[in-house]
């Protein structure tokens, strides 16, 4: 009886992994051959779970009332709205609603008892609930190994790493993620001012926990992910079969459990096996089908992550759960895969950005940070798709509850930085993505060249950068740099100089003493070295042999 109860409770299972051993790990040898070209999923190796027919009818009848009930909730307002109009909302018609209502979740348990019939009479769904229960019961690496061998529904997955497992380090959440400027006013007059912005307050925190957030990160949204679904099994399968991948449940401080894989390559013969790149997704990227895909056909060990609210992570997409996220994995890297900061790389796709600059901002030690189609900050591309009038709305929501300042915490990191920038961005740019000056890419060059080199780039020296970035091709940027004469050994030289003398760290004071001519050359060199250009739009995969680590003296 009991395992039968457990049949009914149980999740429910996709797929069974067959053990190929290490010769089936897939190992890139060459990236000069044709990575352009998605790697082909080879669904022959794959092995998936056949449910017994009573189990597979059962299943379809309850994610059909799943998909109609996600349904019916964000349609819930017009619903509500329209009863109300009709004269459904009486006391009787809601008694009467509620019958139904009940009867149908009557129907829908029962429907539940029958899957887990089904299954009780599948030996191999048995076996599987058999080895869950005892790697919760006793969470031993062997248990964990076999249950690895099973894709199932990831809430029932144990937890691998907490957050308060490493205590060798001080709460990376104290950590504000905007400093807000001090308000000087009168109680009275701070208290008035309170309850004068109390309903722009409220309106704000509406739309940003309703329509604001879902519209920020779609990737949330449960009915993209039910659509995307057998893609992301199928890229999760080739992660686990043909790269080894490593699977894990980790816990966040604010209770949020984030799903990881990681893929390693420190056991392979190419040296940047020995480096980790950890990839921080977009607003609708999973790590099955996303960017990780880049430096792990370039020879890294990858370890990707999916948001909060996004495939088997659990909360909310919201900025602090994203920062609490990037933390525990960040931790999960160092203190239980035993990768040294130093030996970490941040690759950042998109909105991805965020979480990547937070924690470089508060790991100063990590290795390198590098923000592919990434932005500054999010106001400016918000009030893009937002009606005119809806401006102080959206900033003040913006800036209260989804404060996306990247420009900001990338200027509090002391690494080096590579930011590409793709020439014909539809998603990041101000105007239309032919104007290549509205990609806000740009703003985040000039705002982390401001903070570094504050002498080098004055007035003339973002003149000449500007002029730089208008540039869309390589012989364009050639142009204007052969114009301005950059001489790349003098300018390395002056600042390996500035090093040597006043130490790294930033911002530097180089170019106070030089002339109009230098400071140019050396506004463009710094541009040049910090920036890399992409001809593509912003979803087009970066192939792997365009994946190159920051420039560092």
């Amino acid at each position: 009886m009991a395992k039968l109860l457990s049949c009914v409770l149980g999740p429910r299972l996709y797929r069974v992994y067959r053990d190929r051993g290490p010769s089936r790990i897939r190992r890139i040898r060459d990236v000069a051959e044709d990575t352009t070209q998605p790697t082909p999923l080879e669904p022959s190796w794959e092995s998936y779970y056949q449910p017994r027919t009573l189990e597979k009818h059962a299943d379809s009848i309850l994610a059909l009332a799943s998909v109609l009930w996600s349904i019916s909730y964000y349609s819930s307002p017009l619903a509500v709205f329209y009863l109300y109009r009709k004269g459904y909302l009486t006391m009787s018609k809601v008694v009467a609603i509620s019958h139904y209502v009940g009867t149908l979740m009557l129907l829908l348990a029962g429907i539940a008892c029958l899957r887990g019939i089904g299954r009780w009479t599948n030996p191999q769904y048995i076996q599987f609930i058999t080895i869950l229960e005892d790697a919760h019961r006793f969470g031993t690496p062997e248990h964990k190994k076999k249950l690895a061998s099973y894709n199932f529904d990831f809430r029932s997955w144990p937890v691998d790493f907490r957050w308060d497992e490493a205590t060798s380090r001080s709460d990376s959440r104290n950590v504000p993620l905007l400093r807000s400027e001090p308000k000087h006013r009168s109680a009275v007059n701070g208290f008035l001012h309170a309850i004068k912005k109390l309903p722009c307050q409220i309106a704000s925190f509406i739309v940003a926990h309703t329509f604001g957030r879902r519209m920020l990160y779609p990737g949330s949204v449960y009915l993209l992910q039910k659509a995307l679904m057998p893609m992301l099994l199928q890229g999760q399968a080739r992660l686990v079969e043909e790269c080894n991948g490593k699977r894990a449940k980790l816990q966040a401080c604010d209770g949020n459990e984030i799903d990881t894989m990681f893929m390693d390559r420190r056991e392979t013969s190419e040296r940047q096996g020995q480096k980790l790149v950890i990839c921080c997704e977009g607003n609708a990227g999973f790590y099955e089908v996303g960017c990780l895909s880049t430096p792990l056909d370039a020879g890294y060990s990858v370890l990707g992550w999916n948001h909060p609210g996004f495939a088997g992570s659990t909360g909310v997409p919201l900025p602090q759960n994203e920062a609490n996220a990037m933390d525990v994995v960040i931790q999960y890297a160092i203190h239980h895969l035993g990768f040294l900061p130093e030996d970490i790389i941040l690759y950042a796709w998109s909105i991805g950005g965020f979480t990547a600059t937070w924690a470089a901002m508060s790991y100063p030690d990590i290795s390198a940070l590098i923000l592919d189609a990434s932005f500054d900050d999010l106001v400016p591309l918000a009030l893009k798709v937002m009606p005119e009038s809806w401006r102080g709305l959206v900033t003040r929501t913006v800036r209260q509850h989804l404060n996306l300042n990247n420009g900001e915490q990338l200027c509090r990191y002391q690494g080096p930085v590579l930011l590409v920038r793709r020439t014909k961005d539809e998603i990041i740019t101000t105007t239309v993505p032919e104007d290549i000056m509205s990609n806000r890419g740009n703003d985040l060059l000039l705002k982390l060249l401001q903070h570094r080199y504050p002498k080098v780039m004055g007035e003339e020296g973002v003149r000449v950068v500007r002029e730089w970035l208008e540039a869309s091709t390589p012989m364009e940027e050639t142009s204007v740099y052969s114009r301005y004469e950059v001489e790349d050994d003098w300018c390395l030289s002056v600042l390996k100089s500035y090093e040597a003398e006043n130490g790294g760290e930033f911002p530097w004071s180089v170019g106070e003493d030089m002339t109009p001519e230098g400071r140019r050359q050396l506004a463009l060199f710094l541009a040049r070295k910090h920036l890399q250009n992409f001809e593509a739009t912003h979803c087009t995969p970066l192939p792997p042999q365009d994946f190159h680590l920051p420039w560092s003296l």
